[in-house]
């Protein structure tokens, strides 16, 4: 059964327009592609940050794809003898930028397209998908409006749920507890204000935002706000540019001195960013370089540190989508019906371990962890708390 319906903490999540149309070449639906494929190459199309704000994440997750592809074909490249034409493009974190490359790619016979971490531009691609008939894997934008939002549409992370989900397992029973959500204005920060009214509200806490301009830096009015909310805890979800000068001003104002804190596990660049509170703060986390201790998780380090690169939050997001797409053309031939088909109620194993494509509304089914950071030498070094189960920060499925 697919849904197209979402819970409360999509509500907030606007789309904006993408015009895509669709191009498949023949072949028997739902078959496989090895038995029933021309053996022509099958267009693939990667639009994620690799300039712009979101760049770091971009280049994470292009870097997991690569290993990831390696991984799924086995060093070849290809799904049973058929090659992926592979084209990567830059959507800048911006909109207008995606929907020009998205036409383009489109326009000349992609008939699969995957990534992007910005929220606002997954929304919008999954929309169009729907609308025109297009396999869209999103990357590591969070929004739980991607989750059940057409049959057209999967995702290769985690969503804002879980990370909720996961924040969670700090606080124990949240009945009659005051939560503060500390966040940006945008679709991303709005997104965990709505998780966290949904999954901490719904269990008895009351929640509260202070959410702040993209563009704002200075921070100082915000910390003492916190401060004088007296919550039990304070959620932050942030991403991009500001996030050291957001985390020095909360430190200089006295905030974890006088409130619990819990936010994610941000990138490695971010490491370093906490400062002296960084042993205060207690971490969810999506992924960081040797949590998971998976055979899939060495293969990826291998791969990326030959290419010069490491492990970090995004990795997991783009080795899945390759692991995604060969196991849409090797399985689901080459109609859009059939590669959604072959991923509906996959299970596999990946980075993180077994993971599962939940066939009713797309959800990706996966542990998460939590973490603290710890001093080595003159750095700060995350280290694993717990694993937390799968089933235990899933989702309610979208429409439900």
């Amino acid at each position: 059964m697919r849904v197209t319906k979402k819970y409360l903490a999509t509500a907030v999540i606007a789309a904006a327009t993408i015009a895509l149309v669709g191009c498949a070449p023949t072949a028997q639906a739902g078959g496989d592609a090895g038995s029933g494929a021309t053996g022509e190459p099958v267009k693939v199309a990667m639009l994620t940050s690799q300039t712009g704000p979101l760049a770091a994440y971009g280049a994470a997750y292009t870097a997991g794809f690569e290993a990831g592809l390696d991984y799924a074909t086995d060093g070849t490249g290809t799904v049973d003898g058929r090659e992926l034409d592979i084209e990567w493009g830059d959507d800048q974190g911006n909109p207008d930028t995606a929907v020009s490359k998205a036409k383009d790619f489109i326009g000349q016979g992609y008939q699969i397209l995957a990534g992007t971490a910005a929220s606002g531009i997954a929304t919008a691609l999954a929309e169009q998908a729907a609308q025109n008939k297009i396999l869209y894997i999103s990357g590591p934008a969070a929004a739980d409006a991607i989750t059940g939002v057409n049959e057209y549409t999967f995702r290769s992370g985690r969503q804002t749920y879980q990370d909720v989900a996961t924040a969670g397992t700090f606080i124990g029973d949240p009945a009659g507890k005051k939560v503060v959500v500390f966040a940006q204005d945008n679709a991303f920060g709005q997104g965990n204000l709505a998780g966290v009214q949904a999954v901490l509200g719904g269990q008895g806490a009351t929640v509260e935002g202070v959410l702040v301009a993209e563009d704002a830096t200075e921070f100082t009015p915000f910390a003492q706000q916190l401060i004088a909310a007296e919550p039990d805890l304070v959620f932050v979800a942030w991403a991009g540019a500001s996030s050291g000068a957001m985390w020095t001003s909360l430190s200089q104002q006295g905030v974890f001195d006088a409130v619990p804190v819990v936010t994610g596990l941000g990138d490695v660049a971010t490491y370093g960013a906490y400062g002296d509170a960084s042993s205060d703060i207690s971490f969810l986390n999506h992924y960081f370089g040797g949590a998971a201790g998976t055979d899939a998780e060495a293969a990826m380090i291998e791969h990326l540190e030959a290419a010069g690169a490491e492990p970090d939050l995004f990795s997991p997001d783009g080795f899945v989508a390759a692991q995604m797409i060969v196991q849409a053309v090797r399985e689901g031939g080459d109609t859009v019906d059939g590669m959604i088909d072959a991923l509906e109620g996959w299970t596999f194993d990946s980075v993180k371990g077994e993971i599962t494509v939940r066939a009713e509304d797309h959800a990706m089914i996966q542990p998460m962890y939590q973490a603290k950071l710890v001093k080595d030498g003159d750095t700060w070094v995350p280290e694993l708390v717990d694993t937390i189960d799968a089933e235990q920060v899933a989702p309610p499925v979208a429409g439900e």
